[in-house]
């Protein structure tokens, strides 16, 4: 059988370092799969990072094609339901961390991933909604079925100048909801207003220090950082109200009490966007559209780069250099 070549970003362990490199790779070289996509776009995030530092934990194999998105056109496919010349978006289970993923011109993957892009959404947009804009839409999704609903008050959204944060805060204000972005950039406070944010707050101004209970502030709120900021955001929510919590950035603990779950009645909802079950995936992509339209969408792209350009992106992202999101494209010189 006839390999064809294409071009992949790759990162490979050796000793304790990374090493990436812009490589020539065959349809050989790709993990078995039902569907053969044409990758037009991909974009970078944190978890595609990470598995260029020494001893990360997240790349599971090496080497390794990562980007944890893509979307493209199906150019081979086993499976009815994924046809050829069908456009779609390829985002979580092992893509880019167990698997070689987006980064390249072409991708190999399972047909129970892949999620056919709704009508009127192009990849492009698909790509710069990513797994940040899922997770972002998954988590409203969570405090709706919570009971979380505009006019109940004021929904912060933390970490909000990330991907996942800044995608938060323009799916709620596109719902009605009054929005307080929560950052630790200064630089970010008007970027943040342009999406929809009504106020900015930086890390001191979730809760009242010092209390096991703060004075009651959020109705509902969408937590990108972890730590001391989510045991802050609980102390203050109001009664009933609930966050969805999808990050880590400060860290895996949480340090809190029990008063908020049973003095007030809160919830805390876990938001995981790597193996959500395909038809959720797929009803998520659905409304899309409605909650981030393409306007806001391609306004929150900062940058386009080709796989040459990849390695000082990631570079960038690791030194939370970035603001917006950057599109991979691959076929790019």
């Amino acid at each position: 059988m006839d390999t064809v070549p294409f071009l992949a970003f790759v990162a490979t362990r050796a000793d304790d370092a990374v090493h990436t490199t812009v490589e020539e790779l065959d349809d050989a070289e790709l993990p078995p799969g039902d569907v053969l996509v044409d990758v037009e776009w991909s974009s970078v995030n944190y978890k595609d990072a990470m598995v260029t530092l020494p001893g990360n934990r997240v790349a599971r194999r090496s080497p390794l094609v990562p980007g944890v998105d893509l979307a493209g056109r199906v150019l081979e496919s086993t499976d009815p339901s994924v046809p050829p010349g069908m456009d779609v978006v390829v985002h979580g289970y092992d893509l880019g961390v167990g698997r070689h993923g987006g980064f390249a011109t072409r991708a190999r993957v399972p047909a129970a991933w892949v999620v056919p892009l709704p009508g009127g959404l192009t990849t492009r947009r698909a790509a710069a909604v990513g797994t940040a804009g899922f997770t972002a839409v998954l988590s409203v999704e969570k405090l709706k079925k919570a009971g979380v609903r505009p006019g109940d008050g004021q929904v912060l959204v933390t970490g909000a100048s990330g991907g996942v944060g800044s995608m938060a805060v323009a799916a709620l204000a596109r719902q009605g909801y009054e929005v307080v972005a929560s950052t630790g950039k200064g630089a970010a406070h008007e970027y943040l207003r342009s999406l929809g944010a009504s106020d900015v707050v930086g890390r001191d101004g979730i809760a009242e220090a010092g209390r096991v209970l703060s004075k009651e502030r959020w109705s509902g709120a969408i937590d990108c950082v972890g730590g001391d900021t989510l045991a802050a955001t609980l102390r203050a929510l109001s009664y009933g109200g609930a966050v969805a919590a999808s990050g880590l950035t400060a860290g895996p603990d949480l340090h809190t009490s029990v008063f908020p779950f049973i003095v007030r009645g809160v919830s805390l909802l876990g938001v995981d966007s790597v193996q959500t079950p395909i038809g959720e995936r797929r009803l998520i992509w659905s409304i899309v559209q409605e909650v981030l339209p393409g306007a806001t969408v391609d306004a929150m792209v900062a940058k386009e780069v080709g796989l040459h350009q990849l390695a000082s992106e990631l570079d960038d992202v690791l030194a939370a250099r970035v603001q917006g999101r950057v599109l991979v494209r691959p076929t790019a010189r």
